[in-house]
């Protein structure tokens, strides 16, 4: 059964070493914003992980609206914006835990599909009989 989520509110996200971001719900809207993202082009060009790390940079740099215990090199509290939110993904620890909590649960629902999609040679093609075959004609009612 799917859980639909109807809360558009958004949610913090700890990645761990004192970082946490306030994420966007992961909506069909911003997907299919990803579809003109100059950054997606080449990607079948790419091994897997390469793409799933692009994925994750244009997904960050669309959703991250705040952040706590990011800072540039000096120490200095860092704004957030696209170019920053992409860079935060190239620290491999907070990839992986923006990847298990925000994109993972819809890679789970999208790798799900139809559990129940029909059989190769039909819909009925390979179910087994359950019902009693229909017994003689009777005439219709009137």
């Amino acid at each position: 059964m799917l859980r639909l989520n109807l809360s558009r509110d958004p949610k913090w996200i700890d990645l761990g070493h004192d970082v946490r971001v306030l994420t966007l719900p992961l909506t069909s809207a911003i997907l299919i914003s990803l579809r003109g993202d100059l950054s997606l082009q080449d990607a079948e060009a790419l091994s897997p992980p390469e793409q799933a790390l692009r994925f994750a940079k244009a997904v960050a740099s669309r959703v991250i609206t705040e952040w706590e215990g990011v800072g540039d090199e000096a120490g200095r509290e860092l704004p957030v914006s696209p170019e920053a939110a992409s860079a935060l993904m190239d620290v491999f620890p907070l990839y992986r835990a923006f990847e298990a909590h925000y994109i993972g649960p819809w890679l789970r629902l999208d790798s799900e599909k139809n559990v129940f999609a029909p059989l190769p040679n039909g819909t009925s093609a390979g179910a087994p009989h359950i019902a009693r075959p229909a017994g003689e004609s009777v005439p219709t009612a009137p």
